[in-house]
């Protein structure tokens, strides 16, 4: 292996990597950061416009202290940078009495004290006039929910990195990589690299990448689309906030009207298994009916005029949590896969945590649970 001119090599720059490429260079690490597409590209799962931040979460009450030092970081990033990148506009999640959604928000914020408010149905329609939940519906509405701009997130993660020094190569594809125990070698369509360690976070490509792990990851193709709201003045931010509908069709996710952008609903549950490579990246008519019939009925108004519809990849994992661990095989190669459609507001904290592994081999964070060892041991 040739002698290593960086300290770390991190692959895939989108959401997570960007991160990661920011937190290791603020400790003084030497970078090279590849992707193989531009920065924001819309080809993976770090696009959009908007992400959603929430604090009571859902899926599993051990991610509150990932995503409180979350906001922590994405303050810092701010305060770095002189952008206004998180805005809190709050947060309704509305479900049945079985909604796993509601009673995961309430659990989560019942261990950790998080001050959320229990809205029956009346009250929800009185406090929200522009959302009708069936009558078997309540909600929980948390204050702190907020969104971040994936592509501004990105590029200020990145624009720190490279004023420590980082090297960004974009536009270049990874061929191989291969390692020992003290270096890395990545060989790409246009150049090679050499460092001690080598992080992966490519997204929906880590399955390619990481082949000899056989991570149990699927790739899903999901869509979103932007209306120019009917009723636009009920689904202004003023007057309602981000949403989470669990309903018998599925459960969606709404953004506020927002200028430029309208008003953004997409189905958080479901998508077609998928070769990002070759997946159908347009959106037609017969895909959005299904959508816009069950937005309409619960948000009768939000919808309208299609501005813009987009696909992006989910990548899955069979418990729908993440995997960050490091390669059984090499204690110098890192990675973190499987957000599965709600990690991209972790992202400033898996940058720590794996700034953590590459410095230290270990994080103080409490991330056992997402171990990639959970798979084999069951």
């Amino acid at each position: 292996m040739s002698k290593p001119h960086a300290d770390v090599i991190v692959l895939g720059l989108g959401g997570m990597g960007a991160a990661i490429a920011n937190h290791l260079t603020s400790r003084g690490m030497s970078v090279v950061g590849i992707d193989r597409y531009q920065p924001g590209h819309r080809f993976g799962s770090s696009h959009g416009k908007t992400r959603i931040i929430r604090e009571a979460y859902f899926e599993a009450p051990e991610y509150v202290p990932l995503v409180r030092r979350a906001y922590q970081l994405w303050r810092e990033l701010e305060n770095d940078t002189g952008q206004k990148l998180l805005n809190i506009h709050g947060l309704l999640t509305v479900g049945g009495e079985n909604s796993e959604l509601v009673n995961g928000v309430l659990k989560s914020s019942e261990m950790y004290g998080i001050a959320c408010e229990t809205l029956d149905n009346a009250e929800i329609r009185r406090r929200f006039p522009g959302a009708v939940p069936s009558d078997d519906m309540h909600g929980v509405f948390e204050p702190t929910g907020g969104l971040l701009n994936p592509e501004q997130c990105i590029e200020a993660h990145l624009s720190l990195a490279r004023a420590c020094g980082a090297v960004i190569r974009d536009g270049e594809r990874v061929v191989r990589w291969r390692g020992d125990e003290s270096a890395v070698e990545v060989k790409t369509d246009q150049d090679t690299y050499h460092a001690s360690h080598l992080v992966v976070a490519a997204g929906p490509w880590t399955s390619e990448l990481l082949a000899d792990l056989n991570l149990p990851l699927e790739r899903w193709r999901v869509f979103y689309a932007h209306y120019d709201s009917v009723k636009r003045d009920l689904f202004t931010p003023d007057a309602f906030p981000i949403s989470l509908w669990d309903t018998p069709t599925g459960a969606y996710y709404t953004i506020p009207y927002l200028p430029g952008q309208g008003m953004k609903v997409g189905r958080h549950d479901a998508g077609d298994v998928v070769d990002p490579d070759t997946m159908k990246r347009t959106v037609d008519v017969a895909e959005l009916r299904s959508q816009t019939q069950t937005i309409d009925r619960y948000m009768p108004g939000s919808t309208g005029r299609v501005l813009e519809a987009e696909t992006c990849i989910y990548t899955v994992t069979p418990d729908h949590h993440f995997i960050i661990d490091r390669h059984p095989e090499h204690a110098n190669v890192s990675y973190a896969c499987g957000f599965s459609g709600h990690g991209y507001k972790f992202a400033t904290v898996i940058g720590e945590v794996m700034a953590d592994l590459v410095e230290h081999g270990r994080s103080e964070h409490p991330i056992g649970f997402l171990s990639a060892d959970r798979f084999t041991n069951n």
